[in-house]
């Protein structure tokens, strides 16, 4: 499922702020009751949040389920799929691996594919890491992406439901495999129209094939599997120990279960395009994640070169890669750096979504604060609502502390 995301509209809505300074322990209380009484009334069965600074974590905590039947608590570090928040640690790789030596954003896909990747309507055009780093490469996302990309954990899934586009697990395929046939010529799943009638460079189309790709770009540039280099190069560093791409690189049991509603589990699931919303992590590990990029922003992060930060929060978009641009507060598709999300009020970061699974993570460029939220429940129209209340009391509260 393509990214859900919260309206922007409803979100431009938001208010900012508080009115009076606090000891960080009162803040703290004071927020955990605003978001226990949240949690409450509302259909949303578990979530986790953090706001950090460029210093740490400043608050981290759960609320809800993360096993409704079982009773078991929603903490911070309970872990869930994060959506497209995953992208951006694809722009972080790749920026590592130019590092290294091994790309350079501006290089063409073709030079480090094994297959050939060509928009059929610009042939003269080659596609580049940047542009896929950026949504401007011409790729969409076809129908396959949703019919063949979600992946069941397990064949029998007892009461839990089962969403008509999620495949059994001997349909599996390797994540090269699945690119090769969508975007191929020789491509069983390949069709024209998976790509856009604009050239390379034109415009804007969130493309999570595209960002799927860039991994795979990664790969064969480094001759290390993306998960290998993510763990090496980000996630051993910031110390982010529950974290992984997939099922059996984390520690199951502390994995939230997925509601489709507040009643109802939906079945686990695996996407074979794992790059663009696949990461396994929990608020606790992600708060680390976050505090570094705002580290990196500020100019003092350690994970990349300051060359390479600077890199990666470079705005690629102008008006004319936009049909119609939204400058709502969290729109994260307002700019794009180097698959970091910009928005046109100074938030920087990105949202996900993918079946019962939505997340927020940004922070404020001038204040250099940042917050996150992790939900384990399928929005509707009441938790929405509940999603928005929880966001708008980090919004009053991350300058607090």
């Amino acid at each position: 499922m393509i990214a859900q995301k919260i309206s922007s509209l409803i979100l431009f809505s938001m208010l900012i702020g508080s009115t009076y300074a606090q000891t960080n322990d009162s803040i703290s209380n004071k927020l955990t009751n605003e978001l226990e009484q949240i949690a409450g009334d509302g259909p949303i069965v578990g979530f986790s949040v953090a706001i950090v600074n460029e210093e740490g974590t400043l608050y981290e905590n759960g609320f809800g389920f993360a096993d409704k039947k079982a009773n078991k608590k929603y903490t911070e570090n309970t872990l869930q799929n994060i959506g497209s928040i995953s992208k951006t640690f694809i722009g972080v790789a790749l920026l590592k691996a130019r590092e290294l030596g091994k790309l350079k954003l501006d290089d063409p896909i073709n030079d480090y594919l094994p297959f050939k990747v060509e928009h059929p309507k610009f042939k003269n055009a080659p596609i580049t890491i940047r542009q896929l780093a950026s949504h401007t490469s011409g790729i969409k996302d076809p129908l396959e992406y949703e019919k063949k990309g979600y992946i069941l954990k397990d064949a029998e899934n007892g009461d839990a439901k089962v969403n008509g586009n999620f495949r059994s697990p001997d349909e599996m395929m390797l994540h090269g495999d699945y690119l090769k046939a969508i975007l191929s010529t020789e491509g069983m799943w390949y069709k024209k129209k998976t790509f856009s009638k604009y050239p390379p460079d034109g415009m804007f189309n969130y493309s999570n094939i595209g960002a799927g790709l860039a991994a795979y770009v990664l790969e064969q540039a480094t001759g290390e599997s993306f998960p290998e280099f993510t763990q090496k190069h980000i996630f051993d560093p910031l110390e982010m120990t529950s974290t992984g791409w997939s099922f059996d690189t984390i520690d199951f049991s502390m994995h939230s279960k997925l509601y489709a509603d507040a009643d109802t589990e939906l079945a686990f699931y695996k996407l074979v395009n794992y790059p663009d919303g696949g990461l396994i992590t929990s608020a606790h590990d992600l708060a680390k994640y976050l505090s570094e990029i705002i580290k990196g922003y500020a100019g003092t992060g350690t994970m990349l070169t300051a060359e390479s930060y600077k890199e990666l929060f470079i705005p690629q978009l102008t008006d004319e890669n936009h049909k119609d641009r939204s400058d709502s507060e969290y729109n994260d598709e307002y700019n794009m750096g180097v698959f970091m999300g910009i928005s046109s009020k100074g938030q920087i970061g990105h949202t996900g979504g993918d079946p019962s699974v939505v997340t927020h993570m940004f922070f404020n460029e001038k204040t250099k604060v940042g917050k996150l939220l992790l939900v384990n429940t399928e929005l509707e129209k009441e938790s929405v609502q509940e999603f928005i209340a929880i966001w708008r009391a980090l919004i009053a509260n991350e300058d607090q502390f």
